[in-house]
């Protein structure tokens, strides 16, 4: 009676770890993007998104860092980091140049260092439209009510 006691926990013991794997397997790796600029520093404003989602993540602004294991896209579909898929991202941040990258998911280590780089605006070049709109002209003299300036 002791012996099949012992091997009935013992059975219960195996079984509980295969479902404790089974469970863990649908989990996506993590997933780290930094953003830096061309000096190395974090930028505070960078996003990070998937191609097919639409919802923007912010990084950290104090490390410039987005970790995730999972999208959810808008038709409600769950886009889990599974080692050995390619995942596809688009940076950007005010005053720089977007970029999209493509990375193949590892089982660990999945660390990412994107440097953006700065926006070159001549200043010079942009030209701010004059719009007139009707308090823009001047009064003409004459007959209108109101205070005198």
């Amino acid at each position: 009676m002791g012996l099949g006691l012992g091997l009935l926990v013992a059975g219960g013991l195996f079984e509980a770890d295969a479902v404790a794997k089974k469970g863990g397997g649908s989990e996506g790796v993590v997933v780290t993007v930094k953003v830096l600029d061309a000096e190395g520093k974090p930028i505070p404003t960078a996003v990070i998104r998937h191609p097919q989602e639409a919802e923007r993540h912010r990084v950290n602004t104090l490390t410039g860092e987005w970790y995730a294991q999972v999208l959810y896209l808008p038709d409600g579909s769950e886009l889990i980091f599974q080692p050995g898929s390619p995942l596809s991202l688009e940076v950007s941040a005010p005053g720089f140049m977007t970029k999209i990258i493509q990375y193949d998911i590892r089982k660990r280590n999945n660390k990412v260092e994107i440097a953006l780089d700065k926006l070159q605006i001549d200043e010079d070049e942009i030209e701010e439209p004059l719009l007139q709109f009707g308090r823009d002209r001047p009064r003409e003299d004459g007959g209108g009510s109101g205070p005198a300036n």
